[in-house]
């Protein structure tokens, strides 16, 4: 008996180690079947074992379609059966995926976040008038109150004005207008009583948390 025993350092290595080691002689059977319609069934059943040990993602899609690339990859590409799927290939899965396009448009006023790209955008393409106009102003209004989050203290309208002019690439421009901005002691009352009121809901649901906490139960 000491004679079989096996050591982990000198077993070959596992290429998916979450199935673990008898899975992995499974799939090494299954590639040294001679018979095709045997591998194919014996491919079957390391299927439906693999499905087993992963119930809790039965209901996620494809979920059968990974359980098979997986088996191809278990089997190094090795494993010649019918699979109701494409079969990955070696260089797909060794192929490095595109980089991911950084979502901030202007790195340079991060504190407007994108929304307010977005708003502005929307601004650009509607037709000159009142309706524009007021959108326009809330934008600008917005954006202030972003500036305010972020700086704490006051900031000039005519420097709002200038960064939507920059963000707008110059179509919307109130920098040579008379429009007059939310004060800035407003805005950051605004803040403030909905940070307060934040507070006291929170309060109040600790409260009533901990008197049902302490309640006798029969």
């Amino acid at each position: 008996m000491i004679d079989n025993l096996e050591y982990n350092t000198e077993r070959p290595q596992l290429i998916i180690p979450d199935y673990g080691r008898h899975i992995q002689k499974m799939v090494d059977h299954a590639i040294s079947i001679e018979d095709e319609v045997e591998r194919n069934k014996v491919a079957k059943s390391i299927i439906a074992v693999m499905g087993n040990l992963n119930p809790h993602l039965r209901d996620v899609p494809d979920f059968q379609h990974m359980l098979w690339d997986q088996l191809f990859i278990i089997s190094d590409f090795n494993l010649n059966v019918e699979s109701p799927y494409d079969i990955p290939s070696r260089e797909e899965l060794a192929e490095r995926p595109e980089p991911l396009s950084y979502p901030q448009n202007f790195p340079k006023y991060r504190f407007y976040g994108n929304n307010i790209k977005r708003m502005i955008d929307v601004a650009i393409s509607w037709e000159d008038g009142e309706k524009k106009e007021g959108l326009v102003l809330t934008i600008a209004n917005h954006m202030k109150k972003c500036f305010l989050n972020w700086n704490k203290d006051t900031v000039d309208d005519g420097v709002i004005f200038k960064h939507l002019f920059e963000l707008s690439e110059g179509k919307l421009n109130l920098q040579e207008s008379e429009e007059v901005l939310v004060d800035s002691n407003k805005l950051m009352q605004n803040n403030k009583r909905y940070s307060t009121t934040n507070k006291k809901s929170n309060h109040k649901k600790s409260n009533s948390n901990s008197r049902n906490n302490n309640r006798k139960r029969y």
